[in-house]
């Protein structure tokens, strides 16, 4: 179903049940499994994209920092390989936008498991520049990009908001291109959690191709669209994944991160 309605944001209206032992737990086994590739170092010393840095010897670099070098040898003058100090550069962290369903059709245990989801991996992507939005026909940040909050606080924020209304999917792609505009394709990417039943908004298939790269983890427990699940990852590069439960969580992720 696409509408002329447009989406807005709205503050937090925190009046749900919030963090039960439950979704802790949930919380706790998606965090164990769960173990995202970091991103790659760029071996080219004196060209390309990233920071310059000096870091151990780890093989595939041979510009060596002197200076360092020298320092580390007058201290142990019968080095190993990791003692030797090299240049090369490091990509910026990454910044990944986290956008979560919380509308009506996402009640009950699959907001539960969409929640535990979205804590075990903003745990994760600590070193990165995360941002997680909730929405239904509207859509409210949680962490905008640059802050910092402990996991479980915005697992108990999205728990506090009512599972309510339509399922708008155009306006977080929206929301989350604008932020990821300034970022290089290659450091940026969206992750989303829902059933896929949009049923309020414009067509979100021309925003998913407007994204970096789009990741979709489509909630199958009950009403879905898994067609359009599956559209939106292909239009935004990226891959569908079918989650039953949490146990589905931790291994669709490692693979959509490894990828």
């Amino acid at each position: 179903m696409f509408t002329d309605e447009a989406g807005q944001v709205t503050d937090l209206v925190a009046n749900g049940p919030g963090v039960d032992a439950t979704v802790k737990a949930l919380t706790t086994r998606i965090s164990e499994r769960l173990s995202i590739p970091r991103p790659r170092r760029i071996t080219a010393p004196s060209r390309g994209r990233g920071m310059l840095k000096s870091v151990p010897y780890r093989g595939g670099v041979d510009d060596i920092d002197l200076d360092k070098t020298i320092d580390v040898l007058t201290e142990k003058p019968a080095p190993e390989d990791d003692d030797i100090i090299v240049r090369e550069r490091v990509r910026p962290r990454r910044a990944v936008m986290l956008a979560v369903d919380v509308s009506g059709s996402m009640r009950g245990e699959r907001v539960k498991t969409a929640a535990a989801a979205v804590g075990a991996l903003a745990g994760e992507l600590a070193d990165d520049n995360v941002g997680v939005l909730a929405f239904w026909s509207d859509a409210a940040w949680l962490l905008r990009p640059g802050q910092e909050r402990p996991a479980l606080s915005l697992v108990d924020d999205l728990l506090r908001l009512p599972a309510k209304g339509l399922t708008n999917l155009a306006f977080p792609l929206e929301l989350a291109g604008h932020e990821l505009s300034r970022v290089p394709e290659e450091d940026a990417r969206v992750v989303l959690l829902s059933d896929c039943v949009h049923n309020a908004g414009p067509d979100p298939r021309e925003l998913a191709a407007g994204m970096p790269r789009l990741d979709v983890l489509i909630d199958v427990a009950g009403e879905s669209d898994i067609e359009l699940g599956r559209e939106l990852a292909h239009y935004g590069r990226g891959r569908a994944y079918v989650i039953r439960g949490h146990r589905d969580v931790a291994p669709s992720l490692m693979d959509a991160f490894g990828r």
